[in-house]
């Protein structure tokens, strides 16, 4: 499931690079339409898949968190595809609103993980789950502009991902086994979709964690798209500057990778609250001083130290969910926490540009470090810790 994740990470990620010159290819002109539909589409897929994300992971429940990932990945095959196909940029943005409508991958492979492997494991895999997302949102981008440059032709990239994406569906069916039981009258996952939706979203324990999670995604999300432009205030037109802006987002990135597995095995040891706590510290503590850095080298720094700690906010609290409720109601527990999750992922950004549009960087990085505190306080104050049996 670690490789599937990594895999399905990339297919999501492979068109960064390149989708607003595809869109400069599909006769959009002049660039303020260009920088709108590019916009558009590229949020529109995490503001649907929160909206639907509970009815997949509810569906989860009642028919198998392995055919619902077998699902979505044949979704994003599907629509992947359509992308490539797309003779305006009308019809490319609807396939991409399709992806995020059907698509549910995320809830979908964490419920799986979390009710498979063992109950003192939870933390440490999902810390790996974690691990290979990131090496495919890492290796995707990269792997698309390489492929764009190699193929001259943006549609054959989308044909390509889309087989990457059945690869992904394919392992899943051949190498992944699910122990899963269909839910009885009595266990909590039958009625309306949206009642049970409902009904979590006012859970005494998950509530306050559904905050923790979309106010993590927030802050870890909002200061990406300032970091190049900063870096440009920072090194000035040097000729190694996108060097430098890649850099500052790869330093994250490998720290969270070295990270994630490590915190997430040390949540099963000594506690979820005090390596969330801990973590959530870290990011804010490294996130506030770059606000008054001068220099690349020190920012670079300060950009490993968040990587470092961002590893253990969200397989941690996740594993944290997941205790908190019986293996058969996760599906729809952990699509609950996927609504969070890309909520934040459609929120930050457009909080960080409007925030360095009027204020300038200093106030994103000042900002988001003050969300991370406030997030700190709400677990230590406001989450309690309570057993899957008492929240059955």
């Amino acid at each position: 499931m670690v490789a599937v994740q990594a895999i399905m990470s990339l297919a999501f990620s492979i068109s960064a690079p390149f989708l607003p010159l595809f869109v400069i290819e599909l006769g959009v002109r002049p660039m303020a339409r260009v920088e709108l539909w590019s916009g558009a589409i590229a949020s529109v897929n995490f503001l649907l898949a929160a909206i639907f994300s509970p009815i997949w992971g509810g569906l989860a429940d009642r028919l198998g968190r392995k055919a619902m990932v077998v699902r979505s990945s044949a979704a994003v095959c599907l629509f992947t595809a359509l992308m490539g196909l797309a003779p305006n940029v009308l019809v490319l943005f609807l396939a991409r609103a399709c992806m995020g409508i059907f698509s549910g991958f995320s809830a979908a492979a964490t419920a799986l993980v979390g009710t498979q492997v063992p109950e003192g494991l939870l933390g440490f895999s999902l810390g790996w789950m974690a691990t290979g997302q990131l090496v495919g949102g890492l290796v995707g981008p990269m792997a698309g502009g390489l492929l764009a440059d190699w193929l001259h032709d943006y549609r054959e990239v989308f044909f390509w991902t889309s087989g990457v994406a059945f690869v992904a569906a394919l392992t899943c069916t051949l190498a992944v086994r699910e122990r899963f039981v269909r839910p009885t009258a009595g266990a909590g996952v039958r009625g309306p979709i949206w009642g049970q939706f409902a009904e979590l979203v006012r859970h005494p324990q998950l509530a306050p964690l559904f905050v923790v999670v979309l106010l993590a995604q927030v802050s870890a999300l909002g200061v990406q798209p300032i970091v190049p432009l900063f870096v440009r205030d920072l090194v000035g037109d040097a000729p190694w500057l996108a060097t430098a802006a890649g850099a500052a987002f790869a330093v994250t990135g490998a720290a969270d990778l070295i990270a994630s597995p490590f915190l997430g095995k040390r949540s099963d040891l000594i506690g979820y609250r005090r390596v969330l706590t801990i973590s959530l510290a870290g990011v804010a503590c490294f996130t506030i001083p770059q606000a008054f850095v001068h220099s690349i080298w020190a920012f670079l720094a300060l950009r490993f130290g968040v990587g470092v700690f961002l590893g253990g906010v969200l397989p941690t609290a996740n594993a944290w969910i997941g205790t908190m409720f019986p293996v058969e109601r996760r599906g729809a527990v952990y699509g609950v926490v996927a609504s969070a999750t890309f909520m934040g992922m459609f929120v930050g950004p457009l909080l960080g540009g409007a925030l360095a549009a009027r204020f300038g960087f200093a106030a994103v990085f000042l900002t988001f470090g003050g969300l991370t505190l406030g997030n700190l306080t709400w677990v230590a104050l406001g989450v309690r810790e309570r057993s899957a049996h008492a929240a059955a």
